[in-house]
């Protein structure tokens, strides 16, 4: 979920309960349906968290980027400041990026459903022997076993992928044979979420966030993220996008280096699902007391659904594959992502 976001930018075929009424081919669930979303108090807004990543977090930036959301019509309901030492102690990188740092940070190696047969035909041992042995530590935990830092372990898992010690085990997970000079090699889960991980979570580090909504009459969320927010490389972002005046502006607004992919200043939710799951991850708001996740569960989304579609799952889609719970959302705007979300929902 930016943050370097690995997501698409798509624009989803929007639908919309009055036109399947005024067409006169709704049927008693389409009628259902628009029954909950026209009695609600007020149909749902777009909602996103947008925060100024740590590599741009200056008093300038962050009223700039201020300053460029209100200009652009959104309403700021909050604000505020998550120091490193906050985000490292709960976790909260970690569950931004939950497929790719459950295996690095969240879960140890024994919790892992990690096919056996590919990790004995890569590494020559089988998975039960290492874990027997104590040779196999998360990103986490090989930074202690080895001594070294985020970068140091980054250095080592370059060198493994180098050597031909790396295997993959699906998507987001991996696996090298990662060796420190001095220190017994060790088999390690995606040593690379460190060096993510660090950029939010190395002393005086923060993110400065807001909270904001908007009419989808007004702003598509298609076009939020692409002419406001701009695109993940802001050299090929709107000149008056967020990340556009970022590029230009970076000497002035204080930033140590010009702006890249990686590092590419702000970061703001892909959908209106995914902004609910970055409010109840970096701000730790309940679904309930949650204005989107209750309309959603007025709806007929279930909130345990929500809860553990918060962390990005695979999910079986209307193709009868699976894939990207985030994905096949993006871009949606409110009413349509919750119509979405429903069918989903019925396919599971």
């Amino acid at each position: 979920m930016g943050l370097g976001q690995t997501h698409c930018a798509k624009q989803a075929t929007k639908h919309t309960m009055s036109r399947a009424l005024v067409g006169g081919v709704a049927g008693v669930g389409a009628l259902a349906a628009a029954s909950w979303y026209f009695s609600a108090p007020g149909k749902p807004k777009n909602a996103a968290f947008v925060f100024v990543k740590p590599h741009a977090v200056t008093p300038k930036a962050n009223q700039m980027v201020k300053a460029g959301l209100l200009a652009k019509g959104m309403k700021i309901t909050g604000e505020g400041d998550l120091t490193s030492e906050v985000i490292d102690e709960k976790k909260l990188i970690d569950q931004h990026y939950y497929a790719i740092a459950s295996k690095a940070t969240i879960l140890k190696p024994h919790e892992l459903n990690v096919p056996k047969d590919k990790f004995q035909k890569e590494f020559g041992l089988s998975w039960d022997d290492a874990l027997a042995q104590g040779v196999v530590f998360n990103a986490l935990d090989a930074c202690k076993e080895l001594g070294c830092n985020a970068d140091e372990l980054n250095k080592a898992w370059g060198a493994a992928k180098k050597a031909g010690k790396l295997v993959k085990f699906g998507g987001g997970f991996y696996c090298g044979h990662v060796e420190i000079p001095g220190k017994k090699p060790i088999y390690c889960f995606n040593a690379f979420f460190m060096t993510m991980r660090s950029a939010f979570t190395a002393p005086g580090r923060s993110i400065h966030w807001y909270t904001v909504e908007w009419d989808e009459s007004q702003l598509s969320w298609a076009d939020f993220r692409g002419k406001v927010l701009g695109p993940t490389d802001p050299k090929d972002a709107p000149a008056d996008s967020l990340r556009g005046k970022v590029l230009s502006d970076w000497k002035e607004l204080g930033l140590p280096s010009e702006p890249n992919v990686g590092d590419n200043a702000v970061h703001a939710s892909a959908s209106p699902f995914e902004g609910l799951a970055e409010r109840m991850n970096w701000l730790g708001t309940p679904c309930r007391k949650d204005a989107y996740c209750s309309a959603m569960v007025r709806a007929g989304v279930k909130e345990a659904t929500i809860a553990a579609w918060s962390v990005d799952p695979q999910v079986k889609l209307e193709s009868g594959k699976k894939g990207s719970l985030f994905d096949a959302l993006e871009d949606m705007d409110a009413g349509a992502c919750i119509e979405e979300a429903k069918k989903l929902q019925a396919l599971q």
